[in-house]
């Protein structure tokens, strides 16, 4: 019986045996001519080298990453992109209090050019002129101080007024440091023209 199966093989069995011979030569027509590769030739053959080669090269491209990363986190900073900001300069407040400071004209801010003023007088061969030169300029301090702790209790009562006396955060001495910078200098950079007050 086995040997008149084997003579005879089933109507499913020819046909696949056929179907499987015409796939094959259809391949070898179209110019396949070799078996295809298995999975795991696949596999190997899309793998790379967790380490390459050419180590110095590595070391360029991965150096070139990471210029490209800190180039952007930079720029991120520049614009007061929120994720790239530094702690202090994270939340709501902190922008609200960067918009006002640079919105508004703050004496401070003119502290270091005054300071170049004074250092170049200085140099006048004339002890009254020295003399009144520094005076002044420890009066510009102290103006530019008193200027610092009137914005302080100005952004302080406005957040107040803004988010509840409980959700303010502690911003005073954040907004008096702004404030004593150059304008140009500041960072996040002024995002916000003068005049144009936050709401």
């Amino acid at each position: 019986m086995a040997a008149r199966d084997n003579e005879n093989p089933s109507p499913s069995a020819a046909a696949s045996a056929t179907a499987d011979a015409h796939a094959q030569a259809e391949a070898i027509a179209a110019g396949k001519g070799r078996p295809t590769p298995t999975r795991k030739e696949r596999e190997a053959a899309r793998k790379r080298p967790l380490v390459p080669d050419d180590r110095k090269q590595a070391r360029k491209e991965h150096r070139e990453k990471m210029n490209a990363a800190r180039e952007k986190a930079r720029l991120g900073m520049a614009a007061g992109e929120e994720k790239y900001l530094p702690q202090r300069d994270k939340g709501p407040q902190k922008k609200w209090v960067r918009d006002y400071v640079d919105a508004r004209v703050s004496i401070g801010e003119f502290l270091i050019p005054v300071m170049f003023f004074v250092i170049i007088l200085t140099f006048i061969p004339s002890v009254e002129a020295q003399t009144i030169s520094i005076l002044g300029l420890w009066a510009f301090f102290l103006v530019a101080i008193l200027d610092s702790v009137i914005l302080g209790f100005i952004v302080r009562r406005k957040l107040t007024q803004k988010y509840g006396a409980d959700k303010v955060e502690k911003v005073r001495w954040y907004a008096a440091m702004r404030s004593l910078q150059l304008r140009v200098l500041r960072l996040p950079k002024p995002q916000v023209k003068r005049g144009q007050y936050p709401e």
